[in-house]
């Protein structure tokens, strides 16, 4: 079965996002990400809306807080029933812990628990700012794998990451770790606000699990074609 790039709905409201998936076949099941800017405009329903609908959703929050407060919202995201979740590592081994613990606490009985990741740094932070805005002396590598570590540790499924990153922190954890990877571009593609970004194709080469894909598929002249090349690409596809 091929896999599904995560198209990134990084919409104002629900208005833009019914506009933006009516360009695609009603049939098509897509794997979604829905992250703070439309969350916190229109709330969990537009989860429920989007399950409704038969697609897939990762919800990009990236909880950072004291582990209880971290714990029971958990307890609530994952009565959703969303698909892909997360938190920042750098919140700590017990924070997570406690998320991973909310997050089974809230799935229902004989659902499948949603796969929980942690950020590691930021796909728009270069190691100059790491350094000098988070005092991380660190080559931001480093602090990447770092961070994967501790992941593991708390025994989450994987981290957000970039695809330059995801063969080394394998390395680190295990195969089976995932590696979900935003910032991927086609070639010629402009990269925004990103900073260490790779095309499908070398994102499947280089071991990533998932990938994130936004503005060259929603803001593309044609979005379906537009993502069925990067679906391609990131399958091995020819055409």
């Amino acid at each position: 079965m091929s896999q599904r790039p995560i198209i990134a709905l990084d919409f104002p409201s629900k208005i833009e996002v019914e506009d933006f998936l009516a360009k695609f076949p009603k049939e098509e099941s897509l794997f979604v990400k829905v992250g703070m800017e439309l969350f916190y405009q229109e709330g969990p329903e537009i989860v429920r809306w989007l399950k409704g609908l038969g697609h897939a959703v990762f919800l990009d929050l990236k909880l950072h807080d004291i582990p209880n407060t971290v714990e029971k919202s958990m307890i609530g995201l994952a009565k959703l029933g969303v698909d892909i979740t997360n938190v920042h590592a750098a919140g700590g081994i017990t924070m997570m812990q406690a998320a991973k613990k909310g997050l089974a606490k809230g799935t229902q009985t004989g659902a499948k628990t949603p796969i929980l990741i942690a950020v590691t740094q930021l796909t728009s932070t270069s190691e100059k700012e790491m350094q000098q805005d988070q005092l991380i002396e660190v080559p931001l590598k480093e602090s990447v794998i770092h961070y994967a570590k501790c992941t593991e540790k708390a025994g989450l499924d994987g981290v957000v990451c970039s695809a330059l990153e995801a063969s080394d922190i394998h390395k680190a954890t295990s195969d089976a770790f995932v590696c979900l990877t935003p910032g991927i571009r086609q070639s010629g593609s402009e990269v925004g606000d990103q900073q260490r970004v790779v095309t499908p194709t070398d994102a499947r080469k280089i071991g990533s699990t998932y990938i994130v894909v936004g503005r060259p598929i929603t803001q593309a002249k044609e979005p379906y074609k537009a993502y069925r090349q990067i679906k391609n690409e990131w399958n091995g596809a020819n055409k």
